[in-house]
């Protein structure tokens, strides 16, 4: 699933390319893609609309568009969402094309069908279920290392699934809370009231620098995220544990071992981390 950096970079991509133009028309092959509106009534309200500018809440991307209107969308599993010429054939499980003035689409692609755009207006998007729980963003000033210092000290949870919860900090995912947790050198099943204050500070400054890494070579492709041009990120290149079991550990030369955690694969250093 797309996390932070790679939602902020198809954000990023989008908006030197979508900003100011309108919409001229949509064709929605898919329905059940639109949640919460009937498509005709979604092809009604969206065509005309300009698009005023884009931003990003936790793994969400929202498109501001004239008229109050805000598309919600969420590329969950394998949804990409590409800027492309009218011209260019239109590839399978490609579910939802709006024409742009300037003769390009931006066309939503998603094979496993998982993906949602939701039409809700600048007053009711933010209420929108899975998105009005969402934590802070790491990435923002009321994340800081003292917030995370006391909400660490309340939590009997284990780390690792307590930094994929949504509702306590948006946007990170299971690629970088694997990377985060081994440059903060703390397993993924500590407990995360038993981490000491200089754990805590490591791990906040990890969360933030890995992020921002993330972004910078825009995000991590091993199947199908793309950003708003059609380009796989290369951040893969430079993961440290994550999808490495069996390599040696670029820190000590230990092998990277993988284990379950909350149900989700978690690799981690066994000599870095220790439990």
């Amino acid at each position: 699933m797309p996390e932070l950096p790679e939602v902020e970079t198809v954000k990023r991509t989008l908006e030197k390319k979508i900003k100011g133009l309108t919409i001229t028309g949509v064709d929605i092959a898919m329905p059940k893609i639109i949640r919460d509106t009937a498509p005709e009534d979604f092809k009604k309200i969206v065509t005309g609309r300009m698009i005023l500018r884009l931003a990003r809440r936790g793994k969400y991307l929202l498109v501001y568009l004239s008229g109050e209107n805000v598309l919600v969308i969420h590329l969950r599993m394998t949804g990409r969402l590409t800027y492309t010429e009218a011209s260019q054939p239109v590839p399978r499980h490609t579910h939802l094309i709006f024409g742009l003035n300037d003769g390009y689409q931006l066309r939503f692609n998603d094979v496993r069908q998982f993906g949602r755009v939701i039409l809700a207006t600048n007053k009711t998007f933010s209420q929108i279920k899975g998105l009005k729980d969402l934590g802070p963003e790491p990435l923002e000033k009321n994340f800081t290392r003292d917030f995370l210092r006391r909400e660490l000290k309340r939590k009997r949870t284990r780390i690792k699934p307590l930094l994929l919860d949504q509702t306590f900090i948006a946007g990170l995912g299971n690629i970088y809370v694997d990377e985060s947790l081994y440059r903060a050198r703390i397993h993924p099943e500590r407990l995360a009231c038993s981490l000491s204050p200089r754990e805590i500070a490591n791990l906040y400054h990890s969360i933030c620098e890995v992020l921002g890494e993330g972004i910078e070579n825009r995000g991590t492709s091993f199947r199908d995220y793309v950003d708003g041009d059609g380009r796989a990120g290369n951040f893969q290149e430079l993961l440290r544990v994550y999808n490495r079991e069996g390599e040696k550990c670029p820190r000590c030369g230990t092998t990277i071992a993988r284990m379950k955690v909350g149900g989700r694969s978690s690799y981690y250093c066994p000599t870095c981390q220790k439990e």
